[in-house]
């Protein structure tokens, strides 16, 4: 080989081996967070809150808000345009590994210039086959390019959109399932609300009695006035509780009206449910697995692991090839002859060379990205053990007080219970069995806010399980 030649062949293979734009280290990765192997929650053991929990508590009523609001709440549409969205640019970064191949056709008139490079051609003579000044020329024909993807640039950025498609397809779950439970909170608390109004009802009716048996004592000259000052008292503040409670009922209808992207919402009483916690004595990893929020961040880290591989592989040289094959003319008339036909294949070679710092720019911010998705990763680990355990205690505690609750209540019934036989026997008066019956109810009241309480603190707890959410 002559040294000429051999000198033209190692140039390029020199230049393609060491002149591309060196990278410096970036900052070191983070570590994902470690989940607690054991989680004590001194709950009994119970099963894992199914996918559709809701439906255990057999009300029509509300399982149709549920799927009202998980169909048509804004938030939902926001979610599924995301995944669209997603899925849309995974497409886009898929189509970016294949070859392409276009069909183009042009016509252009045009006057060649006597002065010009192409001066011969604006001259007439059909003996050197120039018949200008003016010509239509004509091109049309197919172009194919593909781009090798050698160093795995393209595969990385599909991955990572395939991780985002993951993402949003695992907050669309957690939007499902924080609007059944924000809707099922609301309906309970209006449940409750409802049910503390029929009570206090009661309790209006029962100081209406007192209070009338007071009046005609007072115009009979038994008793005076001052006598039923306070049971007066007390039925303007139940008045007052009433009038709340219906407030109360107003401002949750009027939220899970725009929840569920309902104009006008009526709602019917219906009985507190005895719901039980549902969660094992103890939790591991599968914590994780069960909460779409914790499986959206894995995913975005994946997403952003694979981006920092795709910013790498820049660096490296980008490697196509492109062919063409088309018809080429001055005249249309011409343009279809075998001889207007015209042909190639290039290989082309990029090599990045000086850049200014953009690529090592560009891999600094892949890989901040990559740590703050593990950041974020490991804070929302720690807050969901926290979630748990925090929610766990609280339904432990409020079911304790409920039990007390249900002892209190039934020493009051003794009471009204006796009051009654009393009465009964002609040994008290109407109004002792109305003055017996208000301290129960009043208990009674307490009894159904633990109560919805209670139930709260289960539907956060089941949220804080996930909701029954599997992940694929």
């Amino acid at each position: 080989m002559k040294p000429s030649r051999f000198y033209c062949f190692c140039l390029p293979l020199s230049l393609f081996l060491v002149a591309c734009a060196p990278h410096h280290d970036t900052a070191a990765s983070l570590h994902q967070q470690i989940p607690a192997m054991k989680i004590e929650t001194g709950l009994a053991t119970g099963q894992w809150p199914k996918n559709a929990w809701w439906e255990d508590f057999h009300d029509p009523q509300l399982t149709a808000l549920i799927v009202k609001a998980q169909a048509d709440a804004p938030d939902m549409q926001i979610a599924r345009q995301r995944i669209d969205l997603a899925e849309a640019q995974a497409k886009m970064a898929m189509a970016a590994e294949g070859p392409e191949v276009d069909f183009s056709a042009d016509a252009e008139r045009q006057k060649m210039s006597a002065e010009g490079l192409m001066g011969p051609f604006a001259i007439t003579d059909p003996a050197a086959g120039t018949t200008g000044p003016w010509y239509t020329n004509g091109t049309f024909g197919v172009t194919a390019g593909w781009d090798l993807d050698l160093w795995g640039k393209d595969r990385a950025q599909v991955e990572a959109r395939i991780g985002k498609v993951n993402a949003q397809q695992a907050e669309l779950e957690q939007t499902r399932q924080l609007l059944a439970s924000s809707v099922a909170r609301l309906y309970w608390e209006w449940q409750t609300q409802a049910a503390i109004g029929h009570v206090l009802t009661a309790i209006r009716q029962e100081q209406g009695n007192i209070i009338s048996t007071d009046r005609e004592l007072y115009q009979q000259g038994i008793t005076s006035s001052v006598e039923g000052v306070e049971t007066d008292i007390n039925a303007s503040k139940t008045e007052e509780r009433l009038a709340e409670v219906n407030g109360n009922l107003k401002a949750i209808e009027a939220r899970l009206e725009a929840l569920t992207n309902t104009p006008t919402i009526k709602l019917t009483p219906h009985a507190l449910p005895a719901v039980e916690a549902k969660l094992p004595s103890s939790l591991g990893y599968q914590l994780l697995a069960r909460r779409p929020d914790l499986q959206e961040a894995h995913w975005y880290i994946e997403a952003s692991l694979h981006e920092v591989d795709a910013a790498k592989a820049a660096f490296y040289p980008d490697v196509n090839l492109m062919a063409f094959l088309q018809q080429d003319a001055l005249h249309l008339s011409e343009l279809f002859r075998s001889s207007a036909q015209q042909m190639g294949v290039t290989a082309g070679l990029t090599l990045p060379i000086f850049d200014s710092g953009r690529l090592n720019a560009n891999l600094d911010i892949a890989q901040a990205q990559s740590n703050l998705s593990v950041a974020n990763y490991n804070k929302a680990v720690v807050e969901a053990v926290n979630q748990v355990t925090r929610t766990a205690s609280e339904v432990e505690t409020l079911m304790e007080k409920n039990q007390h609750q249900q002892r209190v209540e039934a020493d009051a019934a003794r009471v009204v219970a006796l009051a009654q036989a009393r009465y009964k026997a002609g040994i008290i008066a109407g109004t002792r069995v109305s003055e017996a019956r208000i301290p129960a109810l009043q208990e009674h009241l307490a009894a159904l806010t633990l109560q919805g309480q209670y139930i709260d603190a289960s539907l956060q707890l089941t949220s804080a399980l996930g909701g029954g959410y599997q992940h694929g």
